[in-house]
């Protein structure tokens, strides 16, 4: 019997996150001699992400279908997004009466599109379950606590996420919950043969690649100032590329931080460029969830400018290292990570075929 499943997303992770499962939808379509099983997916752009490189060059880079539905909802305050998102996803769903809600992570569009499906009676699947960061003064972890909570399917990319649900009780609850590895990890190995020089600029080998914008450091200017001084300082000794995200970019001004001349900003880039960044990084810098991941995946050590991290197993296995603000901190992280050796070979996030698991659990569900 064929399924309809609308996918939610509407922030820059999400999309990379979506292409992993839409292509493996699309090819389990292909398989198929008759409609026998058939998945239809529509997807809902909340706009989250408005910005024509932090999101619509994702479509076109990552060859995700067009959303079917784009909502435009963006620069409100936490409440008014969600409210708004989980207004507008309603009448979506209300129109497309899909058997599936799926959604990433753990941003406003995630749980924004969980609620109004569950509010609808529609089965919700969480892709990236399971995580925890154990800090409730990270709106990403309320999101993905409710979510998962609301959940029908729980996608857990490792051990410590189907561990954490364990933890809260997930064994006397509904849900299934299902280890299935990270799509990322599915991502990196499709695309890393398809990374792009940023155009225009002149980047050297062996940079570091820093990005900085997750909220409890752009809001707060004494980390902010903290973090830009030592990339500073990093800058002197090795060459510092950041992708400047918009927000950081206004709080900076906002709190009059002017960054090193050292410190090479550039334009936020899409994912392909993000990737040769990546290749052609000695070490990242970063308050990005996703990113930690993506070093990890390119065998890169990262420096994570936060006090705790979801990828609790890159800290145990020390390829990842939490400096929070702590200026001293990340210059001496760094040079240790110079001066030492890194072993990368370690099985964390499955074998590269997340999404096809994805799709038979959709189906098969019952």
């Amino acid at each position: 019997m064929s399924k309809k499943i609308v996918t939610v997303i509407g922030a820059r992770p999400q999309f990379v996150k979506a292409a992993v499962v839409s292509r493996a939808i699309n090819l389990h379509n292909k398989s198929l001699t008759k409609r026998d099983n058939w998945i239809e997916e529509k997807i809902i752009h909340t706009g989250q992400h408005f910005d024509n490189n932090m999101s619509e060059i994702f479509f076109k880079q990552m060859e995700i279908p067009k959303p079917d539905f784009n909502l435009e909802i963006n620069s409100m305050s936490h409440g008014a997004m969600t409210g708004n998102m989980l207004m507008e996803i309603e009448k979506v769903l209300l129109l497309e009466k899909p058997d599936w809600v799926l959604v990433y992570g753990d941003t406003n569009s995630t749980i924004a599109g969980a609620l109004a499906a569950k509010k609808l009676h529609i089965k919700v699947a969480h892709v990236e379950a399971g995580l925890r960061s154990f800090n409730m003064q990270m709106p990403e972890e309320v999101n993905r606590i409710l979510t998962d909570r609301i959940s029908d399917l729980l996608f857990c990319p490792t051990e410590s996420a189907v561990q954490n649900l364990m933890d809260e009780g997930y064994a006397s609850l509904s849900p299934k919950i299902v280890q299935c590895g990270d799509v990322m990890n599915d991502a990196a190995i499709y695309y890393k043969n398809l990374a792009v020089k940023p155009h225009g600029i002149d980047l050297d080998a062996n940079l570091v690649l820093s990005t900085i914008h997750r909220q409890e450091n752009t809001d707060n200017p004494k980390k902010l100032k903290n973090i830009f001084d030592g990339l500073a300082e990093i800058s002197k000794i090795n060459q510092v590329v950041l992708p400047l995200h918009p927000r950081t970019s206004k709080m900076l001004k906002e709190y009059g931080i002017t960054p090193s001349k050292n410190i090479r900003i550039i334009e936020p880039v899409g994912y392909f460029e993000m990737i040769w960044l990546l290749m052609n990084s000695i070490c990242v810098i970063t308050d990005s969830g996703g990113l930690q991941k993506e070093a990890f995946f390119f065998d890169k050590p990262c420096i994570t400018v936060r006090e705790e991290t979801e990828w609790t197993e890159l800290i145990e296995h020390g390829v990842n290292f939490l400096v929070g603000s702590n200026k001293d901190l990340m210059i001496k992280t760094f040079n240790q990570i110079l001066n030492g050796h890194i072993d990368f070979n370690l099985n964390l996030y499955g074998d590269g075929h997340t999404g096809k698991q994805i799709v038979q659990e959709l189906i098969s569900f019952e």
